[in-house]
């Protein structure tokens, strides 16, 4: 029998429910770049009605504020997945967002709470040289995905994470595990806790105008 070499492609159909937004300013300027944001929710906007997305977070806060300076995207994690079993469809969704879309890629972030906190870090290791910055929010990492230790991936990417000190969902020792093995390993990364805060640490951190403007002064070379 002989063998032949041969190219094999492989295709696979994507179907990923997303929000975005695009500044309203931008109409006016359009060949302007846009900083943007992929935010990930948390378990409780799981499912198929994107609308559950502007529950909390980004979506929520510039809900009411069609000027905000970036461009957003904000997929819908269907029910019973998990971020990191999503990354093609979502390495799709962004190389197509960043080909469509007046998107500045060297100051493309990414955010996410608890579920999506835990999809941060996790797609910030995988894709280290894709984020200007990464701002996990009540998250941390699992021992299957290779956490703490992967975590080393981001020793060049800035990191701000944020955790509520009574959280009795996901632990703040979560949130301190990564930062330490991070900040041991060399990487500019900072932890914010909220003395009084229990899971709920995306409110004010979401609310705050610093986390935005840190975004902004962080730019990929």
């Amino acid at each position: 029998m002989k063998i032949k070499a041969s190219d094999i492609h492989v295709s696979k159909a994507v179907n990923l429910n997303y929000l975005l937004h695009v500044p309203e300013q931008s109409q006016a300027n359009p060949e302007k770049l846009w900083p943007s944001i992929l935010f990930l929710h948390g378990l409780g906007e799981s499912g198929d009605n994107p609308s559950d997305v502007l529950r909390y977070g980004v979506p929520q806060y510039i809900a009411e504020q069609p000027d905000f300076p970036f461009i957003v995207i904000a997929p819908q994690c269907p029910e019973n997945t998990w971020w990191p079993e999503l990354s093609d469809s979502l390495d799709i969704l962004l190389e197509q967002c960043c080909g469509s879309l007046a998107i500045d890629t060297k100051r493309l972030y990414l955010t996410g709470l608890s579920m999506g906190g835990f999809g941060s870090w996790y797609l910030g290791t995988i894709w280290p040289g894709r984020f200007a910055a990464v701002a996990p929010v009540c998250g941390g990492g699992y021992w299957f995905h290779g956490f703490p230790e992967r975590v080393a991936a981001l020793k060049n990417v800035p990191v701000w994470a944020f955790h509520g000190a009574k959280d009795d969902v996901v632990p703040l020792t979560a949130s301190e595990e990564m930062v330490n093995t991070l900040g041991n390993c060399g990487g500019n990364v900072k932890l914010t806790v909220y003395p009084d805060a229990n899971h709920d640490s995306w409110t004010e951190t979401y609310n705050n105008p610093e986390l935005y403007n840190w975004f902004l002064k962080h730019s990929k070379s």
